[in-house]
């Protein structure tokens, strides 16, 4: 099974001309454009219509290649405008189309709502030293939470809280509204949302 996600968009200047094109990759292609969807036959393209916009989805850039090749040859035969862009490439991790702007990251959204996105947690040996810790962390700019012995100071990313960790030797953890831990004996069971 593919991990990744390609797709062609075809757009065209009118809607009902879309249902026309889509009947026409479904079976009434030219010669060129049938060789090409017998090449695809077995692949098990997905395809989709949102207006005048058709989506050829595929699992592969080869086979959005090939998919491609027969939208264009298509197109070009066809008697009205219309537009199939480049092959476009799902980045899972950003959770949009390569071809689109990036968007807020969790992390951004979570520091918009009031929260850091990560936490460093430190456990100090007495009260003294973590009030002393939370003074310093404060003059750095941080605003620590201090509860007993125990310190919790919010970041705005991963690498400030891993940086942060190596510094006052604490464990990162990522943040939020709140963070529920399981094991019971954990000073931090249910702190959380910790502002920056």
């Amino acid at each position: 099974m593919a991990d990744d996600d390609w797709r062609i968009r075809i757009e065209v200047e009118e809607e009902e001309h879309a249902t026309g094109l889509l009947e026409r990759l479904g079976g009434d292609l030219d010669s060129e454009a049938r060789e090409l969807a017998k090449d695809l036959e077995a692949r098990r393209l997905a395809v989709s219509r949102d207006g005048d916009v058709i989506f050829v989805y595929a699992a592969t850039r080869a086979e959005a290649e090939r998919a491609h090749s027969l939208v264009e040859a298509e197109l070009r035969k066809q008697g009205f405008a219309a537009r199939a862009s480049r092959i476009e490439h799902w980045l899972d991790e950003e959770d949009r189309w390569d071809d689109e702007p990036p968007g807020e990251t969790w992390e951004e959204e979570e520091l918009d709502r009031g929260f850091a996105p990560w936490e460093v947690r430190v456990e100090c040996s007495s009260r003294h030293e973590a009030r002393k810790l939370a003074e310093q962390l404060e003059a750095d700019g941080y605003k620590p939470e201090r509860r007993f012995q125990y310190l919790i100071v919010g970041t705005a990313s991963r690498e400030d809280a891993d940086a942060l960790a190596t510094r006052v030797h604490g464990e990162v953890e990522p943040g939020g509204e709140l963070v529920y831990e399981v094991e019971p004996a954990n000073p931090f069971a249910i702190f959380g949302g910790m502002g920056l």
